[in-house]
């Protein structure tokens, strides 16, 4: 046991230090010469640029490098901004590794246990560690919340009784807790779950009532909300409610989808998740689910190409934890957007400049332009031509730092 103890704690110290100490030798400014620029705005490409990047921003676009910039030869290739991924369930430094090593410069959390989203984002915040910026939201709130809670907040103990979060006071007594802990996002649960075998995901938790009570609570600190919501009951609810996303989203009416639309709600369907319920391995390996992702999947297909048509602004997220045993990426998620109906561009937006702007950072990052973040993402062909080239990442910048370069083998 004290040998396996000893192989974790290395291994861990690994993802820590290596990134911490290329954090410290690498000179300030950086020069990506021959780029191939996509503009995620309006689907332009500037072939030929130069992108310098100082003290974590983009500095430039298309001047010329400082004589004392390090340079990487692009050679054409395209550059297009760090993607970003609306739903993860990434509690580790390993997980957070992985999805840096994915593409994703930006991750939004959709639950965790002990606050782990807020400890990761942190470390990053402060150039402990090289990663995507998290963006935190501890524990969803739903009826049954998670045991861990209690270990967190003994002094909800009395929660842990049926019918637990199940009644206003419980409800804001959950949502100051998390607030409590820093976190930027409150998640709750307006279905129940597809991924447990158990569960029925058409089934309501929550009424519009409570969940309004859960929207204003968390609004009174400027805390938006994101709602866990597949069947059309649910999600109907928590649209009325006031929530920012609706996460999933299986069973839309055409009548909610409209909504959104005029409220300005977005819409983070996690498809590809739904795809793993249906293969072998991955998060999900279960008979029971197998058959659910079969019969669910054209109907969530069907919803994206209606919510696009009706002009919801779509997101894209994973919903996985990047471990590794996982399948899905938010590379994927933009693959099957597009496969449900959504141009390349505007599943590559849904990736980065949407995305952005739904979490309320679009004047941060989310775009190749001087003065924001420097979180870029390099492929081999244009994503706009085909969008599976984000498969494939070959260099990652998030804050500046280069997280991952597939293209300096040797040197």
């Amino acid at each position: 046991m004290r040998g396996i103890v000893l192989s974790f704690l290395l291994a861990t110290a690994a993802v820590v230090s290596v990134p911490a100490q290329r954090a410290n030798t690498e000179p300030d400014v950086l020069a990506l010469t021959n780029a191939s620029v996509v503009n995620v705005r309006t689907g332009a490409v500037q072939r030929g640029a130069t992108i310098v990047l100082r003290a974590g921003r983009i500095e430039s676009i298309g001047q010329p490098a400082p004589a004392s910039a390090r340079t990487i030869d692009l050679r054409g290739r395209f550059v297009l901004p760090g993607l970003i991924d609306a739903h993860v369930h990434v509690a580790s430094l390993p997980q957070m590794r992985a999805a840096l090593e994915s593409g994703v410069t930006t991750m939004r959390s959709a639950g965790v246990s002990h606050f782990a989203d807020v400890g990761l984002r942190e470390l990053v915040r402060r150039g402990h560690v090289a990663g995507p910026e998290m963006v935190a939201a501890g524990y969803h709130v739903r009826p049954g919340i998670a045991a861990e809670m209690f270990m967190d907040f003994p002094e909800l103990g009395d929660l842990m009784a049926p019918p637990g979060v199940g009644n206003a006071d419980s409800i804001r007594r959950i949502v100051r807790a998390n607030l409590s802990r820093g976190v930027d996002w409150i998640k709750t649960n307006a279905t129940e779950r597809a991924g447990t075998p158990d569960t029925d995901p058409r089934r309501q938790l929550y009424s519009q009532e409570e969940l309004r009570i859960l929207v204003v609570e968390a609004g009174a600190k400027d805390i938006p909300v994101m709602a866990h919501a597949h069947g059309a009951e649910g999600a109907d609810a928590a649209v009325r409610a006031g929530v920012r996303s609706i996460e999933h989203g299986t069973y839309l009416s055409d009548e909610t989808l409209q909504m959104m639309a005029k409220q300005g709600t977005y819409f983070d369907p996690t498809a590809d998740i739904v795809n793993d319920l249906t293969e072998t391995g991955g998060d999900y390996d279960h008979a029971g689910l197998k058959r659910r992702g079969e019969m669910m999947r054209p109907i969530l297909r069907a919803a994206i190409g209606k919510a696009a048509k009706f002009g919801v602004k779509i997101v894209a997220g994973s919903d996985t934890g990047y471990g590794p045993n996982s399948i899905a990426r938010v590379s994927r998620e933009a693959v099957e957007l597009v496969g449900a109906g959504l141009t390349t561009l505007q599943a590559v937006q849904a990736a980065t400049i949407t995305n952005a702007e739904m979490l309320r950072l679009e004047k941060r990052i989310g775009a190749i332009e001087a003065g924001l973040e420097a979180d870029l993402l390099v492929v081999e062909g244009n994503p706009l031509d085909n969008i599976r080239v984000l498969l494939d990442p070959l260099l990652v910048i998030s804050n500046g730092r280069v997280g991952l370069d597939r293209l300096s083998f040797g040197k």
